[in-house]
Protein backbone atom coordinates (compact mmCIF):
# COMPACT_ATOMS: atom_id res chain seq x y z
CA UNK A 1 0.00 0.00 0.00
CA UNK A 2 1.51 3.34 -1.10
CA UNK A 3 2.03 6.02 1.53
CA UNK A 4 0.11 8.41 -0.72
CA UNK A 5 -3.04 6.26 -0.57
CA UNK A 6 -6.02 7.66 1.32
CA UNK A 7 -7.08 4.93 3.74
CA UNK A 8 -9.98 6.79 5.43
CA UNK A 9 -12.24 9.53 4.12
CA UNK A 10 -15.20 11.16 5.87
CA UNK A 11 -17.51 13.06 3.49
CA UNK A 12 -20.11 15.31 5.19
CA UNK A 13 -20.67 12.78 7.97
CA UNK A 14 -23.29 13.64 10.60
CA UNK A 15 -24.07 11.70 13.75
CA UNK A 16 -26.30 12.26 16.78
CA UNK A 17 -27.10 10.02 19.75
CA UNK A 18 -30.51 11.68 20.15
CA UNK A 19 -32.31 14.52 18.39
CA UNK A 20 -30.87 17.02 20.90
CA UNK A 21 -27.36 15.53 21.22
CA UNK A 22 -25.61 16.29 17.95
CA UNK A 23 -22.01 15.01 17.89
CA UNK A 24 -20.88 15.51 14.27
CA UNK A 25 -22.30 17.91 11.69
CA UNK A 26 -21.23 17.25 8.08
CA UNK A 27 -17.68 16.36 9.08
CA UNK A 28 -15.12 15.90 6.30
CA UNK A 29 -11.47 14.82 6.60
CA UNK A 30 -9.07 12.22 5.21
CA UNK A 31 -6.15 10.13 6.51
CA UNK A 32 -3.38 8.82 4.25
CA UNK A 33 -1.43 5.64 4.73
CA UNK A 34 1.53 6.07 7.11
CA UNK A 35 0.12 9.18 8.83
CA UNK A 36 0.34 9.58 12.61
CA UNK A 37 -2.48 11.89 13.61
CA UNK A 38 -3.68 13.35 16.92
CA UNK A 39 -7.46 13.54 17.40
CA UNK A 40 -8.17 16.31 19.89
CA UNK A 41 -11.08 18.27 21.32
CA UNK A 42 -13.06 19.11 24.45
CA UNK A 43 -14.20 16.38 26.89
CA UNK A 44 -17.43 14.92 25.52
CA UNK A 45 -16.98 16.45 22.05
CA UNK A 46 -17.18 13.04 20.36
CA UNK A 47 -13.60 11.87 19.76
CA UNK A 48 -14.25 8.27 20.82
CA UNK A 49 -17.38 8.33 18.65
CA UNK A 50 -15.20 8.97 15.59
CA UNK A 51 -13.11 5.88 16.40
CA UNK A 52 -16.29 3.82 16.69
CA UNK A 53 -17.49 5.13 13.32
CA UNK A 54 -14.17 4.08 11.76
CA UNK A 55 -14.48 0.57 13.24
CA UNK A 56 -18.19 0.42 12.26
CA UNK A 57 -19.36 -0.03 15.85
CA UNK A 58 -21.50 3.02 15.08
CA UNK A 59 -22.97 4.14 11.77
CA UNK A 60 -23.44 7.71 10.51
CA UNK A 61 -26.89 9.32 10.23
CA UNK A 62 -25.84 10.83 6.91
CA UNK A 63 -22.76 11.30 4.74
CA UNK A 64 -20.25 8.69 3.64
CA UNK A 65 -17.30 6.99 5.34
CA UNK A 66 -14.89 5.40 2.85
CA UNK A 67 -12.32 2.94 4.22
CA UNK A 68 -9.74 1.08 2.11
CA UNK A 69 -11.05 -2.49 1.77
CA UNK A 70 -7.65 -4.01 2.43
CA UNK A 71 -7.16 -1.97 5.61
CA UNK A 72 -6.91 -3.86 8.92
CA UNK A 73 -7.77 -1.82 12.00
CA UNK A 74 -7.17 -2.47 15.71
CA UNK A 75 -8.22 -0.31 18.64
CA UNK A 76 -6.79 0.10 22.13
CA UNK A 77 -9.67 1.60 24.10
CA UNK A 78 -9.39 3.44 27.42
CA UNK A 79 -10.36 0.57 29.73
CA UNK A 80 -10.47 -3.22 29.67
CA UNK A 81 -13.94 -4.49 28.70
CA UNK A 82 -15.80 -5.95 31.73
CA UNK A 83 -16.17 -9.32 29.97
CA UNK A 84 -12.36 -9.52 29.55
CA UNK A 85 -11.43 -8.98 33.22
CA UNK A 86 -11.77 -12.66 34.20
CA UNK A 87 -9.78 -14.03 31.21
CA UNK A 88 -6.26 -15.40 31.47
CA UNK A 89 -3.61 -13.58 29.44
CA UNK A 90 -3.57 -16.35 26.83
CA UNK A 91 -7.39 -16.33 26.56
CA UNK A 92 -7.34 -12.53 26.31
CA UNK A 93 -4.88 -12.47 23.40
CA UNK A 94 -6.62 -15.38 21.62
CA UNK A 95 -9.86 -13.38 21.71
CA UNK A 96 -8.26 -10.56 19.72
CA UNK A 97 -6.00 -12.79 17.61
CA UNK A 98 -7.96 -16.00 16.83
CA UNK A 99 -5.03 -18.03 15.49
CA UNK A 100 -3.38 -21.25 16.67
CA UNK A 101 -2.06 -21.38 20.24
CA UNK A 102 1.49 -21.63 18.90
CA UNK A 103 1.14 -18.50 16.73
CA UNK A 104 -0.60 -16.50 19.48
CA UNK A 105 2.13 -17.39 21.99
CA UNK A 106 4.82 -16.43 19.47
CA UNK A 107 3.21 -13.04 18.89
CA UNK A 108 2.58 -12.57 22.63
CA UNK A 109 6.30 -12.57 23.33
CA UNK A 110 6.85 -9.80 20.77
CA UNK A 111 3.96 -7.52 21.75
CA UNK A 112 4.52 -7.84 25.51
CA UNK A 113 8.14 -6.86 24.96
CA UNK A 114 6.94 -3.91 22.84
CA UNK A 115 4.79 -2.59 25.71
CA UNK A 116 7.43 -3.44 28.35
CA UNK A 117 5.26 -5.87 30.32
CA UNK A 118 6.02 -9.28 31.79
CA UNK A 119 3.03 -11.60 32.02
CA UNK A 120 2.61 -15.35 32.46
CA UNK A 121 -0.02 -16.80 30.15
CA UNK A 122 -2.11 -18.29 32.99
CA UNK A 123 -2.27 -15.00 34.94
CA UNK A 124 -5.67 -13.26 34.89
CA UNK A 125 -6.27 -9.78 33.49
CA UNK A 126 -7.84 -8.78 36.83
CA UNK A 127 -4.48 -9.41 38.55
CA UNK A 128 -2.86 -6.45 36.76
CA UNK A 129 -2.79 -2.84 37.95
CA UNK A 130 -4.48 -0.03 36.03
CA UNK A 131 -1.22 0.96 34.35
CA UNK A 132 -0.46 -2.64 33.42
CA UNK A 133 -3.95 -3.05 31.97
CA UNK A 134 -3.29 -0.04 29.72
CA UNK A 135 -0.25 -1.89 28.37
CA UNK A 136 -2.39 -5.02 27.85
CA UNK A 137 -4.89 -2.97 25.82
CA UNK A 138 -2.11 -1.75 23.56
CA UNK A 139 -0.59 -5.23 23.28
CA UNK A 140 -3.99 -6.71 22.29
CA UNK A 141 -4.18 -4.18 19.46
CA UNK A 142 -0.58 -4.78 18.35
CA UNK A 143 -0.94 -8.57 18.27
CA UNK A 144 -3.43 -8.11 15.40
CA UNK A 145 -0.64 -6.50 13.31
CA UNK A 146 -3.01 -3.80 11.99
CA UNK A 147 -2.45 -1.33 9.15
CA UNK A 148 -4.13 1.32 11.31
CA UNK A 149 -3.73 1.58 15.08
CA UNK A 150 -6.42 3.52 16.97
CA UNK A 151 -5.40 4.59 20.48
CA UNK A 152 -7.83 6.10 22.98
CA UNK A 153 -5.97 7.88 25.83
CA UNK A 154 -3.03 5.41 25.84
CA UNK A 155 -0.99 7.22 28.51
CA UNK A 156 -3.66 7.08 31.23
CA UNK A 157 -2.37 5.20 34.31
CA UNK A 158 1.09 4.75 32.76
CA UNK A 159 4.09 5.63 34.89
CA UNK A 160 6.88 7.77 33.42
CA UNK A 161 8.83 4.69 32.29
CA UNK A 162 5.74 3.35 30.54
CA UNK A 163 5.06 6.65 28.75
CA UNK A 164 8.69 6.87 27.67
CA UNK A 165 8.59 3.31 26.31
CA UNK A 166 5.27 3.90 24.50
CA UNK A 167 6.53 7.16 22.97
CA UNK A 168 9.66 5.47 21.62
CA UNK A 169 7.58 2.60 20.22
CA UNK A 170 5.14 4.91 18.40
CA UNK A 171 7.96 7.09 17.07
CA UNK A 172 9.45 4.05 15.35
CA UNK A 173 6.11 2.48 14.35
CA UNK A 174 5.96 2.20 10.56
CA UNK A 175 2.17 2.06 10.09
CA UNK A 176 -0.71 4.50 10.51
CA UNK A 177 -1.87 5.79 13.90
CA UNK A 178 -4.81 7.89 15.08
CA UNK A 179 -4.46 8.73 18.77
CA UNK A 180 -6.77 10.49 21.21
CA UNK A 181 -4.89 12.11 24.06
CA UNK A 182 -4.92 15.25 26.20
CA UNK A 183 -1.18 14.95 26.77
CA UNK A 184 0.22 17.53 24.34
CA UNK A 185 3.85 16.74 25.20
CA UNK A 186 3.32 13.04 24.42
CA UNK A 187 1.46 13.77 21.16
CA UNK A 188 4.00 16.25 19.85
CA UNK A 189 6.78 13.68 20.01
CA UNK A 190 5.49 11.51 17.15
CA UNK A 191 2.35 12.97 15.48
CA UNK A 192 2.58 15.04 12.29
CA UNK A 193 -1.03 16.12 11.94
CA UNK A 194 -4.05 17.10 14.03
CA UNK A 195 -7.76 16.42 13.61
CA UNK A 196 -9.40 18.99 15.87
CA UNK A 197 -13.05 18.31 16.76
CA UNK A 198 -14.68 21.66 17.51
CA UNK A 199 -17.35 21.11 20.19
CA UNK A 200 -19.21 24.28 19.10
CA UNK A 201 -19.51 23.60 15.37
CA UNK A 202 -19.38 19.76 15.63
CA UNK A 203 -16.94 19.80 12.71
CA UNK A 204 -13.39 18.52 12.23
CA UNK A 205 -10.60 20.96 11.39
CA UNK A 206 -7.57 19.26 9.84
CA UNK A 207 -4.09 20.71 10.36
CA UNK A 208 -0.52 19.79 9.45
CA UNK A 209 2.14 19.93 12.16
CA UNK A 210 1.87 19.19 15.88
CA UNK A 211 -0.60 20.51 18.42
CA UNK A 212 1.53 23.50 19.41
CA UNK A 213 1.53 24.54 15.74
CA UNK A 214 -2.27 24.25 15.73
CA UNK A 215 -2.69 26.34 18.88
CA UNK A 216 -0.48 29.05 17.36
CA UNK A 217 -2.42 28.98 14.07
CA UNK A 218 -5.81 29.13 15.83
CA UNK A 219 -4.66 31.99 18.09
CA UNK A 220 -3.41 33.96 15.08
CA UNK A 221 -6.73 33.40 13.28
CA UNK A 222 -8.77 34.52 16.30
CA UNK A 223 -6.63 37.66 16.64
CA UNK A 224 -7.10 38.44 12.94
CA UNK A 225 -10.88 37.90 13.15
CA UNK A 226 -11.15 40.11 16.24
CA UNK A 227 -9.09 42.82 14.56
CA UNK A 228 -11.29 42.73 11.43
CA UNK A 229 -14.47 42.91 13.51
CA UNK A 230 -13.06 45.82 15.52
CA UNK A 231 -12.50 47.73 12.25
CA UNK A 232 -16.06 46.97 11.12
CA UNK A 233 -17.42 48.02 14.52
CA UNK A 234 -15.64 51.39 14.26
CA UNK A 235 -17.08 51.89 10.75
CA UNK A 236 -20.55 51.00 11.97
CA UNK A 237 -20.38 53.48 14.85
CA UNK A 238 -19.03 56.30 12.64
CA UNK A 239 -21.83 55.78 10.12
CA UNK A 240 -24.45 55.59 12.85
CA UNK A 241 -23.27 58.93 14.22
CA UNK A 242 -23.36 60.48 10.72
CA UNK A 243 -26.74 58.97 9.88
CA UNK A 244 -28.26 60.35 13.08
CA UNK A 245 -26.74 63.78 12.37
CA UNK A 246 -27.99 64.00 8.77
CA UNK A 247 -31.44 62.53 9.56
CA UNK A 248 -32.28 65.62 11.67
CA UNK A 249 -31.23 68.02 8.91
CA UNK A 250 -34.19 67.12 6.69
CA UNK A 251 -34.46 67.52 2.89
CA UNK A 252 -31.61 66.02 0.83
CA UNK A 253 -29.69 65.20 4.00
CA UNK A 254 -32.14 62.36 4.65
CA UNK A 255 -30.88 60.64 1.47
CA UNK A 256 -27.34 60.95 2.82
CA UNK A 257 -28.52 59.41 6.09
CA UNK A 258 -30.09 56.56 4.14
CA UNK A 259 -26.75 55.85 2.41
CA UNK A 260 -25.04 55.85 5.80
CA UNK A 261 -27.50 53.21 7.01
CA UNK A 262 -26.83 51.10 3.89
CA UNK A 263 -23.12 51.26 4.75
CA UNK A 264 -23.93 50.11 8.28
CA UNK A 265 -25.81 47.08 6.87
CA UNK A 266 -22.82 46.31 4.62
CA UNK A 267 -20.36 46.47 7.52
CA UNK A 268 -22.65 44.26 9.63
CA UNK A 269 -22.79 41.64 6.85
CA UNK A 270 -18.97 41.66 6.54
CA UNK A 271 -18.37 40.91 10.22
CA UNK A 272 -17.02 37.39 10.70
CA UNK A 273 -17.93 34.90 13.38
CA UNK A 274 -14.94 34.59 15.70
CA UNK A 275 -13.90 31.00 16.38
CA UNK A 276 -14.90 29.88 19.86
CA UNK A 277 -12.23 28.09 21.84
CA UNK A 278 -12.76 25.11 24.13
CA UNK A 279 -13.84 26.55 27.45
CA UNK A 280 -11.81 25.63 30.54
CA UNK A 281 -13.66 24.87 33.76
CA UNK A 282 -14.13 27.71 36.25
CA UNK A 283 -11.59 28.12 39.06
CA UNK A 284 -12.99 26.29 42.10
CA UNK A 285 -12.32 25.52 45.73
CA UNK A 286 -12.89 22.23 47.54
CA UNK A 287 -14.30 23.21 50.96
CA UNK A 288 -13.23 21.31 54.08
CA UNK A 289 -15.69 19.62 56.42
CA UNK A 290 -16.70 21.39 59.61
CA UNK A 291 -15.47 20.04 62.99
CA UNK A 292 -12.26 18.83 61.41
CA UNK A 293 -10.55 16.11 63.54
CA UNK A 294 -6.96 16.75 64.68
CA UNK A 295 -5.17 13.60 63.50
CA UNK A 296 -6.86 12.67 60.24
CA UNK A 297 -4.95 9.46 59.59
CA UNK A 298 -2.16 7.42 61.15
CA UNK A 299 -0.43 4.62 59.20
CA UNK A 300 1.89 2.17 60.98
CA UNK A 301 2.26 -0.37 58.14
CA UNK A 302 1.24 -1.01 54.53
CA UNK A 303 1.51 -3.70 51.85
CA UNK A 304 3.19 -3.57 48.43
CA UNK A 305 3.58 -6.12 45.65
CA UNK A 306 7.15 -7.04 44.71
CA UNK A 307 8.11 -10.04 42.56
CA UNK A 308 4.42 -11.05 42.56
CA UNK A 309 4.40 -11.31 46.37
CA UNK A 310 2.74 -9.15 49.01
CA UNK A 311 5.26 -7.59 51.36
CA UNK A 312 4.34 -5.71 54.56
CA UNK A 313 6.43 -2.64 55.30
CA UNK A 314 6.50 -0.61 58.54
CA UNK A 315 5.53 3.06 58.44
CA UNK A 316 5.19 6.06 60.72
CA UNK A 317 2.90 8.46 58.87
CA UNK A 318 0.55 10.94 60.50
CA UNK A 319 -1.64 12.98 58.20
CA UNK A 320 -3.13 16.18 59.60
CA UNK A 321 -5.04 19.19 58.33
CA UNK A 322 -3.37 20.99 55.43
CA UNK A 323 -0.81 18.19 54.93
CA UNK A 324 -0.49 16.68 51.45
CA UNK A 325 1.04 13.23 50.94
CA UNK A 326 2.12 11.91 47.52
CA UNK A 327 2.44 8.16 47.00
CA UNK A 328 4.84 7.11 44.24
CA UNK A 329 6.06 3.86 42.71
CA UNK A 330 6.08 1.98 39.40
CA UNK A 331 3.02 0.36 37.77
CA UNK A 332 2.06 -2.88 39.50
CA UNK A 333 3.52 -2.15 42.94
CA UNK A 334 0.07 -1.67 44.48
CA UNK A 335 -0.58 2.10 44.72
CA UNK A 336 -4.27 1.91 43.77
CA UNK A 337 -4.85 -1.11 46.02
CA UNK A 338 -3.20 0.71 48.92
CA UNK A 339 -5.21 3.91 48.67
CA UNK A 340 -8.45 1.99 48.10
CA UNK A 341 -7.89 0.18 51.40
CA UNK A 342 -7.24 3.61 52.99
CA UNK A 343 -10.48 5.00 51.57
CA UNK A 344 -12.47 1.98 52.79
CA UNK A 345 -10.70 1.94 56.17
CA UNK A 346 -9.65 -1.70 55.70
CA UNK A 347 -5.86 -1.19 55.67
CA UNK A 348 -4.15 -3.05 58.58
CA UNK A 349 -2.08 -0.54 60.50
CA UNK A 350 -4.48 2.32 59.70
CA UNK A 351 -6.18 4.53 62.31
CA UNK A 352 -8.81 6.93 61.11
CA UNK A 353 -11.51 8.97 62.97
CA UNK A 354 -15.05 7.64 62.53
CA UNK A 355 -16.45 11.11 61.79
CA UNK A 356 -13.96 11.87 58.99
CA UNK A 357 -15.57 12.71 55.64
CA UNK A 358 -13.50 11.08 52.86
CA UNK A 359 -13.60 12.24 49.26
CA UNK A 360 -12.25 9.42 47.08
CA UNK A 361 -11.46 9.95 43.37
CA UNK A 362 -10.90 6.60 41.66
CA UNK A 363 -9.15 6.39 38.30
CA UNK A 364 -11.86 4.04 36.94
CA UNK A 365 -14.75 6.15 38.36
CA UNK A 366 -16.20 3.08 40.07
CA UNK A 367 -17.26 5.26 43.03
CA UNK A 368 -19.94 6.55 40.63
CA UNK A 369 -23.08 4.53 39.91
CA UNK A 370 -23.24 4.50 36.11
CA UNK A 371 -27.03 3.88 36.22
CA UNK A 372 -27.58 7.10 38.17
CA UNK A 373 -28.16 10.40 36.44
CA UNK A 374 -25.57 13.09 37.08
CA UNK A 375 -28.18 14.95 39.11
CA UNK A 376 -28.75 11.95 41.38
CA UNK A 377 -25.01 11.56 42.00
CA UNK A 378 -24.55 15.24 42.82
CA UNK A 379 -27.65 15.36 45.03
CA UNK A 380 -26.36 12.42 47.06
CA UNK A 381 -22.99 14.17 47.57
CA UNK A 382 -24.84 17.24 48.84
CA UNK A 383 -26.86 15.06 51.26
CA UNK A 384 -23.71 13.26 52.48
CA UNK A 385 -22.02 16.59 53.20
CA UNK A 386 -24.78 17.55 55.65
CA UNK A 387 -25.08 20.90 53.90
CA UNK A 388 -28.36 22.81 53.86
CA UNK A 389 -27.55 24.24 50.41
CA UNK A 390 -30.00 23.25 47.72
CA UNK A 391 -30.63 22.91 44.00
CA UNK A 392 -29.35 26.36 43.06
CA UNK A 393 -25.96 25.65 44.66
CA UNK A 394 -25.78 22.21 43.01
CA UNK A 395 -26.41 23.62 39.55
CA UNK A 396 -24.02 26.53 40.07
CA UNK A 397 -21.15 24.18 40.99
CA UNK A 398 -22.04 21.81 38.12
CA UNK A 399 -22.05 24.71 35.65
CA UNK A 400 -18.51 25.60 36.67
CA UNK A 401 -17.44 22.10 35.59
CA UNK A 402 -19.19 22.52 32.21
CA UNK A 403 -22.01 20.16 33.22
CA UNK A 404 -24.94 21.71 31.36
CA UNK A 405 -28.60 21.10 32.22
CA UNK A 406 -28.66 18.51 29.42
CA UNK A 407 -25.64 16.67 30.86
CA UNK A 408 -27.11 16.78 34.39
CA UNK A 409 -30.16 14.84 33.14
CA UNK A 410 -27.95 12.18 31.48
CA UNK A 411 -26.98 8.85 32.99
CA UNK A 412 -23.37 8.76 34.11
CA UNK A 413 -22.73 5.65 32.02
CA UNK A 414 -23.57 7.57 28.83
CA UNK A 415 -20.91 10.25 29.44
CA UNK A 416 -17.40 10.33 28.03
CA UNK A 417 -14.58 9.36 30.41
CA UNK A 418 -13.54 13.02 30.63
CA UNK A 419 -17.06 14.10 31.61
CA UNK A 420 -17.16 11.39 34.28
CA UNK A 421 -13.98 12.93 35.68
CA UNK A 422 -15.65 16.35 35.84
CA UNK A 423 -18.67 14.80 37.60
CA UNK A 424 -16.27 13.23 40.14
CA UNK A 425 -14.65 16.63 40.85
CA UNK A 426 -18.07 18.29 41.15
CA UNK A 427 -19.02 15.69 43.78
CA UNK A 428 -15.85 16.45 45.75
CA UNK A 429 -16.74 20.16 45.89
CA UNK A 430 -20.28 19.37 47.07
CA UNK A 431 -19.11 16.72 49.57
CA UNK A 432 -16.81 19.02 51.59
CA UNK A 433 -14.35 16.25 52.60
CA UNK A 434 -11.80 16.38 55.40
CA UNK A 435 -9.56 13.92 53.57
CA UNK A 436 -9.06 13.84 49.80
CA UNK A 437 -7.77 10.61 48.25
CA UNK A 438 -6.98 11.03 44.56
CA UNK A 439 -5.93 8.20 42.23
CA UNK A 440 -4.62 9.55 38.89
CA UNK A 441 -6.95 12.59 38.74
CA UNK A 442 -5.49 13.81 35.41
CA UNK A 443 -6.70 10.73 33.47
CA UNK A 444 -9.08 11.60 30.61
CA UNK A 445 -9.19 15.29 31.61
CA UNK A 446 -8.73 17.99 28.95
CA UNK A 447 -5.31 19.58 29.41
CA UNK A 448 -6.95 23.06 29.53
CA UNK A 449 -8.58 22.07 32.86
CA UNK A 450 -5.48 20.65 34.55
CA UNK A 451 -3.88 23.93 35.79
CA UNK A 452 -7.23 24.90 37.36
CA UNK A 453 -7.57 21.51 39.08
CA UNK A 454 -3.94 21.70 40.26
CA UNK A 455 -4.58 25.16 41.75
CA UNK A 456 -7.63 23.87 43.64
CA UNK A 457 -5.68 20.93 45.06
CA UNK A 458 -2.75 23.17 45.97
CA UNK A 459 -5.09 25.40 47.99
CA UNK A 460 -7.01 22.55 49.60
CA UNK A 461 -6.85 23.02 53.38
CA UNK A 462 -7.76 19.48 54.41
CA UNK A 463 -5.54 16.39 54.37
CA UNK A 464 -4.75 14.91 50.97
CA UNK A 465 -3.27 11.72 49.50
CA UNK A 466 -2.32 11.92 45.82
CA UNK A 467 -1.21 9.34 43.26
CA UNK A 468 -0.22 10.80 39.89
CA UNK A 469 2.39 10.00 37.26
CA UNK A 470 2.11 13.43 35.64
CA UNK A 471 5.07 15.38 37.04
CA UNK A 472 4.03 18.71 35.46
CA UNK A 473 0.71 18.44 37.33
CA UNK A 474 2.22 17.44 40.70
CA UNK A 475 4.79 20.26 40.56
CA UNK A 476 1.92 22.77 40.81
CA UNK A 477 0.61 21.27 44.08
CA UNK A 478 1.80 21.63 47.67
CA UNK A 479 3.35 18.27 48.60
CA UNK A 480 4.56 17.95 52.20
CA UNK A 481 5.51 14.26 52.32
CA UNK A 482 6.31 11.54 49.78
CA UNK A 483 5.80 7.81 50.37
CA UNK A 484 7.91 5.82 47.87
CA UNK A 485 6.53 2.27 47.80
CA UNK A 486 9.57 0.97 45.91
CA UNK A 487 12.13 2.17 48.46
Amino acid sequence: MSNQNTIIRFEKVSFAFTHNKQILDEVSFSVRNGMKVALMGQNGAGKSTILKLITKKLHPDSGEISIDRSLTVATAYQVIAPEDISLTILEYFKKYCPLSDHEVKRRMVRVLEAVNLKAQEDKHVSDFSGGQQVRLLLAAALIQDPDLLLLDEPTNNLDSAGIEHLTAFLTNYQKSVIVISHDAKFLNTFTKGVLYLDSFTQKIEQYAGDYYDVVEEISARIEKENRLNAQKARGIQENKDKANFFAFKGGKMRKVAKKMREKIDLYESEKVEVRKEDKPIRPFKIPVQDNFPNDVMKITSFEVIQNNKKITKPADIILMKNRHLQIIGPNGIGKSTLIESMAKGTLPGLKIPSDLQIGYYRQDFSTLNFDDTVHQALSQALIDSGSNKGEEHLRSVASGFLLSSQVIKSKIGSLSEGQKGLVAFTRLVLLRPGLLILDEPTNHINFRHLPIIAAALNEYEGAMILVSHVDEFVWQIQIDDVLDLEN
